[in-house]
């Protein structure tokens, strides 16, 4: 039996319990607890322990979830694929299909000792040697993911390279359909742009110019331990992991760190405003010097990275409406989609975009 210590919501650690042993027998052993670990405002993830060994569990949100979104058996693929290489991901050690169990599918892996940096006041703590040395690191990783061919690790057909930009802009159309409560006159919009202007070559694109798309690469989807040789201990929060374009990540990235200034800071993270943390050309170059890859204008990727996070937050916003989050930090998530919406048309809006 397990002490859950009061209610853990979306996990039944008894039925957790039952199941695992049936999957690592020995390998948790005893009673269990467990805890949620705040600051996620997707997938759930808790920390389970019999007293000795630590264990992360991963599940899809409670509530209003979109079909293609929360993909658990593609974040346990990608990480499980990428374990062989010199990209750093914990290790899984089962995966439940079966949603009887505990409600959703889930997968479980490894507790990676390192932190993932969030805040400029965290970083404070870091330096601003320590500091650029960790983003340089953050760039230096997603090079290596991006140079791993992914048919040589089995993942191939974890996504279609040919019009890869296009179904993504019809993608995050139709996700935001799904959690519209709202008019969101700018969404239509930028839609209707990024629709207009996919890049020449999008269609004929093919696995020699695709790359593994982390799909939601950041400072904080990163555990890290900064002054160690390779701070950048484990990527996690693979769910959006898909094969295509991979300056889609990069875009994705500079526009991560434009949220703090952006929004206020109140909702999203604002490491990038912490002394020492580099800016956007210098993160561009390093990644260009790290991957061999020529930059080009990155308006249209930008204008698509914006429009992603924007969707991502309504759809988390459309949730706490609902009373389906858990945890704190919510209530002012929704007013971060039209600022990031009204910047994805500026980026949209260059002249040789």
């Amino acid at each position: 039996m397990s002490d859950q210590q009061g209610e853990l919501p979306g996990l039944d650690l008894d039925a957790f319990a039952t199941w695992y042993a049936g999957q690592q027998p020995g390998d948790l052993d005893g009673p269990l607890t467990g805890h949620l670990i705040s600051g996620g405002k997707s997938n759930l993830t808790y920390e389970v322990t019999d007293g000795t060994t630590r264990r992360i569990v991963r599940r899809p949100p409670l509530g209003h979830v979109q079909a293609s979104a929360h993909d658990m058996g593609r974040e346990h693929t990608a990480m499980s694929a990428l374990a062989a290489t010199d990209v750093p991901v914990p290790t899984t050690y089962a995966r439940c299909e079966d949603e009887a169990v505990i409600g959703a599918e889930f997968y479980v892996m490894e507790v990676v000792d390192g932190t993932p940096y969030r805040t400029a006041a965290q970083l404070a703590e870091v330096g601003p040697e320590g500091t650029d040395a960790l983003a340089g690191a953050m760039v230096e990783t997603l090079a290596r993911l991006h140079a791993v061919v992914p048919a040589e690790v089995g993942l191939g057909e974890l996504g279609r390279p040919a019009g890869f930009l296009g179904r993504q802009v019809r993608t995050w159309g139709r996700q935001l359909e799904g959690s519209r409560s709202r008019d969101l006159p700018d969404a239509d919009t930028l839609l209707a742009r990024l629709e207009g202007s996919v890049p020449a070559g999008d269609a004929d694109r093919d696995a020699t110019s695709a790359g593994i798309v982390h799909g939601d690469y950041r400072l904080d989807n990163l555990l890290a331990l900064p002054g160690h040789a390779r701070p950048v201990r484990a990527v996690i929060d693979w769910e959006m992991a898909t094969v295509g374009d991979p300056l889609t990540d990069v875009a994705l990235l500079v526009v991560y760190d434009k949220l703090g200034t952006l929004t206020g800071g109140d909702a999203v993270a604002d490491a990038s405003s912490a002394p020492g943390y580099p800016d956007e050309a210098t993160q561009l170059q390093r990644y260009a010097a790290a991957s061999g890859r020529d930059l080009p204008d990155l308006g249209f990727h930008l204008g698509l990275a914006y429009l992603k996070i924007a969707v991502i937050l309504e759809g988390i916003h459309f949730r706490y409406l609902q009373g389906q989050t858990v945890g704190e930090g919510f209530d002012h998530v929704g007013e971060t989609v039209e600022p990031l919406l009204a910047a994805g048309l500026a980026a949209t809006d260059r002249r040789d975009t």
